[in-house]
């Protein structure tokens, strides 16, 4: 059998994505009819059919399920390789360090990058995207919030914080001193897109209480996540540090006693041998030491 080619991978995602190869075409910028004698000779190559196909409607194969799912691993490995080799042949290439917007990472990263020896250059990212660009290779070094999906990925935690309640003043709950993972159930948590089910359920409190999620309006940020608090759409678990960052008159926080803790980390992809990566581990350690928290959890 022939080695697959990349191009013709890129094709068959596409038509797998669209289930049309009408709109496949136009988003590859190409024709239909060689997209779909490119696909028949992709089948042909493997010797198994990827696609049902009928006048009215296109659908995966088994095997055609699994090329999917296999694929996209092969794609992001080849383009994390050409993006790596093509930082490698600058003369003084500098490490690609990712955090998502606000005032904690942001800030962490400068005074990590302060410290470091080697060329640093950070990039902003958007919610849940830092592990995404390490395994794409449009990073080399991202600093995320834990839990998350780290698969294939090294992690270094740096720390961890208690969370607590966002809430609009004057809300009920705001009258308490100290709240518990159970007062949320029901109420409306602002939701993040391309979350997984177990991430809804952590920023809602409900890994605690088992409960189910009640979504409220999608946010991208944490700016656009206290708005929405702020007119009493949505109740929200947040880090501690955001608190501290992001006092306003419209919201109040309040500690939330059994909300499991909030980890910043570290992460790279699993097995790196890049001496730079080790360099910028052991300095965001000894910064992230150094700093005071006073919503840190005590180690044990």
């Amino acid at each position: 059998m022939d080695d697959v080619e990349v191009r013709e991978l890129r094709y068959f995602r596409a038509v797998a994505e669209e289930l049309n190869f009408s709109r496949a075409a136009v988003r590859l910028g190409m024709a239909q009819p060689p997209l779909s004698r490119a696909i028949r000779v992709l089948e042909r190559r493997l010797g198994v059919q990827l696609f049902e196909r009928t006048s009215r409607h296109v659908s995966l194969t088994p095997a055609g399920n699994v090329l999917f799912a296999e694929s996209g691993k092969a794609l992001d490995a080849v383009t994390a390789a050409v993006r790596r080799t093509r930082r490698a042949g600058q003369e003084v290439p500098p490490l690609v360090v990712t955090a998502k917007p606000g005032g904690v990472a942001t800030d962490l990263l400068r005074r990590i990058a302060d410290r470091h020896p080697d060329p640093v250059e950070i990039r902003i990212s958007g919610f849940g995207e830092q592990a995404e660009m390490l395994r794409d290779g449009r990073a080399d070094v991202a600093l995320l919030g834990c839990p998350g999906n780290n698969d294939g990925l090294d992690v270094e935690v740096l720390f961890t914080e208690r969370r607590v309640a966002a809430l609009p003043a004057g809300h009920e709950l705001a009258r308490r001193a100290a709240l518990a993972c159970a007062d949320f159930a029901g109420r409306a948590t602002p939701f993040w897109p391309d979350s997984s089910a177990a991430d809804r359920a952590y920023w809602s409190g409900q890994d605690v209480t088992g409960g189910a999620v009640t979504p409220g309006p999608e946010v991208r940020d944490s700016a656009q996540l206290l708005e929405t608090v702020a007119l009493g759409q949505a109740i929200a678990l947040l880090p501690a540090s955001i608190a501290e960052w992001r006092s306003r008159d419209d919201v109040v926080y309040r500690p939330v006693v059994d909300a499991t803790p909030y980890s910043v980390a570290l992460a790279w992809v699993a097995g790196a041998q890049d001496l730079r990566i080790a360099r910028f581990v052991r300095t965001a350690v000894e910064v992230s030491e150094a700093l005071p928290r006073r919503g840190a959890v005590p180690a044990g």
